[in-house]
């Protein structure tokens, strides 16, 4: 497995890009089809977007566009993918679960989720399983539903920033989900707010905001038996010549384990991360690990 292959999950509808589907799906296709494509991974789009969808893809091989497809609940996912069936071109390969607040008993979530994800329905075109990913809330819940997801089938989603800075966790808060995460065999993605590879105060907001990079660093970290205040360090640094470095010495052994528990990001831009790769020279490197 190459570190970076598939690690872009194109979420360009979703803010702050909100990019109108009519034109997201267009550029995804381009981004598939252009030299970064191997490092490009499924179309997110929310549930509610799937008739709007239909028309766009209309043309395009059987099951031949991938999709994340987000849902604001597990008792909501069934109906996503019958929704999705209908579409031709469609093929969901993972759903993106919300726990919505008013959702107190979380260990209800993956019965829900065991009875959602049965039948063809839930089979891409590949004949494997739709993934699941199950955001962890940022409240008391967190631990409990981490507690029920492992050793299941699904896995977790990390929100690590949004529209307003309340929605940024701190180094951490998040290096404590990634050392609970990897402690506890469950693999994640990441979401919103990891536009760059290394750790940056946006210029526009002023919001400080993580990097992807920085991540797979503490994840590779956490692995190797960090704690959650080693972690947060990693998670802090700027050094992105530094960050590279200690990425590209991984062999490729190191690089599929951080993958297999660091799955992807859901970026709102294809091209910025990109760019920060090619720049820390991570796309170029040696022995097969870097797409």
């Amino acid at each position: 497995m190459r570190l970076f292959t598939g690690f872009l999950d194109d979420a360009a509808v979703f803010p702050p890009g909100s990019v109108p589907l009519a034109q997201a799906v267009p550029a995804h296709l381009a981004h598939l089809a252009s030299a970064q494509g191997p490092l490009v991974g499924p179309f997110v789009v929310a549930a509610s977007a799937l008739p709007s969808l239909g028309p766009l893809v209309q043309g395009l091989p059987p099951r031949s566009f991938a999709l994340s497809v987000t849902v604001p609940g597990p008792r909501a996912v069934r109906a996503a993918l019958e929704a999705a069936a209908l579409v031709p071109a469609l093929d969901v390969r993972a759903v993106e679960v919300g726990v919505p607040a008013d959702v107190a008993e979380v260990d209800e979530v993956v019965p829900a989720l065991d009875l959602a994800l049965r039948g063809d329905l839930a089979r891409t075109a590949d004949g494997s399983r739709v993934t699941a990913f199950v955001e962890l809330p940022r409240d008391e819940r967190r631990a409990t539903l981490l507690d029920a997801l492992a050793g299941t089938a699904y896995l977790a989603k990390l929100r690590t920033g949004g529209v307003r800075a309340d929605l940024y966790p701190d180094a951490a808060e998040l290096g404590a989900g990634i050392v609970a995460l990897v402690r506890a065999r469950v693999p994640f993605k990441a979401t919103a707010g990891l536009h760059h590879a290394v750790r940056n105060t946006d210029a526009a907001t002023g919001f400080e905001q993580h990097g992807f990079l920085n991540v797979l660093v503490a994840v590779a970290a956490a692995l190797d038996g960090a704690d959650v205040t080693e972690a947060s360090v990693l998670l802090a640094d700027r050094d992105g010549a530094a960050l590279a470095a200690s990425a590209g010495a991984w062999p490729l052994g190191q690089a599929e384990q951080v993958r297999w528990c660091f799955r992807s990001i859901g970026t709102c831009s294809i091209d910025e991360p990109v760019s920060d790769l090619a720049t820390l020279g991570l796309l170029e490197a040696a022995e097969g690990v870097f797409a």
